[in-house]
């Protein structure tokens, strides 16, 4: 067999991750690969770590990212704080809210599912009346944003909630953070766990996550040893924990770092306030688009995320097929619908660096264009129109 090297596709990604990577972290991942216990390193360590904090708004000491994708942070969070026999209510409107149950169960804790809609934030009067149900629970688990179904639940309300039955939070902010925001110290939120593929526009295959002090509390106070070596934080911590010296636990993915330390950068440049306001502007315009086409997003209004817009495909319209046809004529990827929402919805991303007026005005006009020419039941030649006309006004 012939060996050549591979050239990917140049791809516009607007689906629900990856997000399109910034030039800036493409270059940064090219940069000289040096040891991971190197001085220089370990100096860039405590800046990644600190830029963290600000993504995170938190002061937490144990902020740091894990050596590989979302699901290990998640994992990370479920093993070291859920113990054999440990009642943990699990709000479940969707595809990750399930991913969470399985975790409890496989750390050998018991699982009590909430479940709300798909499409649908998480009910706080059902998750108060789960946890008057259980007054034996230790821990409340819920996803902020829903990548499956485009939808966003009330943090800080569902964290109230859990601590005044003495329950500890673990949150999936995995396509939130840098999108909107994410506050964890005012909303007083024990464990979160991220992604570095979204909305910070970096390479998937690390995980941001954080830990505040009653977490910590619990991690240190475990009567039995985490299930997973790779993943115990009392054995990390000798490598991420403290400044100057650090204990070898793995070889960190040095390069992969330098991407995310870039990633940080450019969002701390741009500001939150202002990451978070230009997500809420490329929405709007892609809202205004998509529903003078005469489509839908079903997701109710209050509750929909800037970052990851569920559409509701035309009736007689192959789900398949339009995706099929948007890749390949235009080099545009876009996802399909999972679980309940299979074959029901696109989601369009504009996360991180792929939310901007170009993809928008892009996106709109291959999708006329391709649902167009299947005859399907749309106003054709308005939506990019209907998305610079809401961009005029936004300005």
């Amino acid at each position: 067999m012939a060996s050549q090297s591979f050239h990917p596709p140049q791809r516009t990604l607007m689906g629900p991750g990856p997000s399109d990577v910034h030039p800036r972290i493409l270059e940064a991942l090219a940069r000289p690969t040096i040891g991971h216990l190197d001085p220089a390193f370990v100096e860039m360590m405590e800046s990644l770590k600190e830029l963290l904090r600000y993504a995170f708004q938190t002061g937490n000491t144990l902020t740091m990212p894990v050596s590989a994708p979302g699901s290990a942070g998640m994992e990370t969070c479920f093993v070291n704080l859920v113990e054999p026999g440990d009642k943990v209510v699990v709000c479940r409107n969707g595809v990750f809210g399930g991913r969470m149950v399985e975790n409890v169960e496989r750390a050998g804790g018991v699982a009590v599912p909430v479940d709300d809609p798909w499409g649908r934030p998480v009910d706080p009067d059902r998750l108060e009346d789960a946890l008057k149900a259980n007054p034996d629970a230790r821990i409340v688990a819920f996803v902020h944003a829903e990548t499956s179904t485009g939808a966003a639940s009330d943090a800080a309300v569902l964290a109230q909630i859990a601590h005044r039955h003495d329950c500890l939070v673990i949150v999936d902010a995995v396509t939130s953070l840098g999108g909107i925001p994410v506050r964890v110290d005012d909303w007083d939120l024990d464990a979160v766990y991220s992604g570095t593929q979204k909305c910070l526009s970096c390479t998937p295959g690390l995980s941001p996550v954080t830990f505040g002090e009653r977490a910590m509390e619990k991690i240190r106070g475990r009567k039995t040893r985490p299930q997973s070596w790779f993943l115990d934080l009392n054995l990390v911590l000798g490598y991420w924990g403290s400044e100057g010296r650090r204990t070898y636990h793995h070889t960190a993915p040095v390069n992969a770092l330098y991407g995310l330390h870039e990633a940080l950068v450019l969002l701390h440049e741009e500001g939150l306030e202002s990451a978070w306001a230009r997500h809420r502007r490329n929405h709007a315009a892609l809202r205004a688009g998509i529903e003078a086409m005469g489509l839908s997003l079903p997701v109710p209004e209050a509750a929909r995320l800037p970052q990851l817009n569920a559409v509701s495909i035309p009736a007689g319209v192959d789900d398949a097929a339009v995706r099929r046809r948007l890749l390949e004529d235009y080099s545009l990827e876009i996802g399909a619908g999972l679980g309940a929402l299979a074959g029901k919805v696109w989601r369009v991303g504009l996360m991180g660096h792929s939310s901007n007026p170009r993809n928008v005005l892009l996106f709109l006009g291959a999708l006329d264009a391709v649902l167009g020419e299947m005859n399907a039941p749309i106003e054709r030649g308005v939506a990019v129109d209907a998305a610079r006309r809401r961009y005029r006004d936004a300005d």
